[in-house]
């Protein structure tokens, strides 16, 4: 893991199109902000652990698991 001490409004440059800025900090908080494309997803970690354990689920799910549903039509 590589370390980097910032200051307020400083930033650090991952790859040629991600930007993290430092925003605020307040006691034990660090307030980021991100700049990076719209096709690079950017989530906070639990939320996306938590998206990987639904995919892992999603992905197990056998057929017989699921109600019928019928389109009424």
């Amino acid at each position: 893991m590589l370390v980097l001490s910032r200051h307020r409004d400083e930033s650090i440059m991952i790859g040629d199109n991600i930007v993290l800025t430092i925003v605020d900090i307040r006691g034990d908080k660090v307030r980021l902000g991100i700049d990076a494309p719209q096709n690079i997803p950017v989530h906070r970690q639990e939320v996306y652990d938590a998206i990987r354990r639904e995919n892992r689920q999603a992905a197990s799910t056998q057929p017989s698991d699921v109600k019928h549903v019928d389109g009424g039509e």
